[in-house]
């Protein structure tokens, strides 16, 4: 008989790059999880904007077990109709003309920034590979993009970073006149800047960034990880926005908490550029992962979820900020979508994890983001009685932290 798993068993046998709480979860269904004890939790969380349709979703419980009935994986050297048929709709839905398929955001990314540095030197020559960033921006894990993001705590320690990366803080135009020129291949950005606190990017300097971009026949790459998927409201945030880019990255949210990751772009930068053997992704395109994001994406590109995610972030925004008041722990709230920012007062300054804890200890999952913000993510599609019940916890615990 195989001995019950346990928390101790993380520390025992896993590489320590994470720390979690001590709960085990077992079973998920909607925004409810049930840890090892049988103790259930509100999922204010969803994986970090992952599981974008809660858990154990019934259309996409059939579209998995159907397709893995069917096909599991063919190689690159062939391709399948799940992957087909996913690429297509992305390209109904979207500015895009093309599709490539990885397993996650950073590839995602990575492939995004490897196009425009392929495309720039093969119409320029090798000096024209400058990227500009912004600080404060999360761009993955791989080497190429935790030196792209604006964090240097992510890149440090590991040697010298890729050369040709600068970074400016957002909303300086100056700085962003300045730092964009001939050598630029590419300009990334968030359109929501998810780990420094879901900060809105002001439409009017995402459209000095297309005018720069276009000026200087520079990519610029929407990253749209976090805020793709109907996150925020729209299918894409950049639907929002007035601004088009020529490269949009995403994963997370459209795979439902299946492993995916997307890069669209058009057919100029891609067709002669990123041509056989340039890139590739052995499980990119995988029937499994395809079957399931094309069920997602059928469902949260309807009008009625993406509506129903504007109203219920207006509500919570509502009753966070009458928490916050209440209890003098939130000095603003942040609401791009399902997708909150709570930022914490003078009072509770460095105290996000301290809120996570005892957030979880009353049955609510929340996340952070960095040690001054309280991050929501829900499910796109979380019940208005779950919906409260959570912030009726997050009432609990901020009550709680503020005796």
């Amino acid at each position: 008989m195989t001995a019950a798993v346990e928390r101790a068993d993380f520390d025992r046998y896993m590489v320590p790059v994470f720390s979690p709480l001590d709960m085990i979860f077992v079973r998920g269904e909607g925004s409810r999880l049930w840890d090892q004890q049988g103790r259930d939790y509100i999922d204010f969380g969803a994986g970090v904007a992952v599981t974008s349709l809660g858990h154990s979703h019934p259309i996409l419980l059939k579209a998995l077990s159907e397709q893995a009935g069917k096909l599991w994986h063919v190689s690159n050297y062939y391709t399948n109709e799940p992957a087909l048929k996913l690429a297509r709709k992305l390209c109904e839905l979207t500015f895009a003309e093309r599709v490539f398929y990885c397993n996650s955001g950073a590839e995602a990314n990575e492939a995004a920034l490897k196009l425009a540095r392929k495309r720039a030197v093969d119409k320029y020559g090798p000096e024209k590979i400058e990227i500009v960033s912004f600080n404060g921006s999360f761009h993955g894990r791989t080497f190429f993009t935790v030196s792209v993001g604006g964090q240097a705590k992510y890149s440090s320690g590991m040697g010298p970073n890729p050369a040709g990366i600068v970074h400016i803080d957002l909303h300086d135009e100056a700085a962003l006149r300045r730092v964009v020129g001939p050598q630029t291949c590419a300009i990334i950005v968030e359109p929501v800047v998810g780990e420094s606190g879901v900060l809105p990017v002001k439409p009017e300097f995402l459209k000095l960034m297309r005018e720069l971009a276009t000026k200087h026949d520079a990519a610029l790459i929407f990253d749209e990880v976090q805020s793709g998927n109907g996150r925020t409201g729209a299918l894409y945030a950049y639907m929002n926005t007035g601004v088009v880019p020529d490269i949009l990255t995403t994963a997370k949210g459209i795979g439902g908490g299946f492993p995916v990751g997307i890069m669209m772009t058009t057919a100029a930068m891609a067709d002669k550029h990123f041509t056989p053997g340039v890139h590739g992704s052995t499980f990119g395109g995988n029937p499994l992962a395809c079957a399931v994001s094309l069920a997602v994406l059928d469902l949260i590109s309807s009008p009625e979820v993406l509506e129903g995610v504007k109203r219920k972030a207006k509500h919570a925004a509502q009753r966070l900020r009458a928490m916050g008041e209440q209890f003098g722990c939130f000095a603003e709230v942040r609401e791009s979508g399902l997708w909150l920012g709570c930022e914490l007062t003078p009072t509770f300054a460095g105290r996000a994890g301290e809120f996570m804890k005892a957030a979880a200890a009353n049955g609510l999952l929340h996340i952070v983001a960095g040690p001054n913000v309280v991050r929501i993510a829900t499910s796109l599609v979380i019940s208005d009685a779950e919906l409260d019940e959570g912030l009726d916890r997050m009432e609990k615990t901020c009550r709680q932290l503020s005796a």
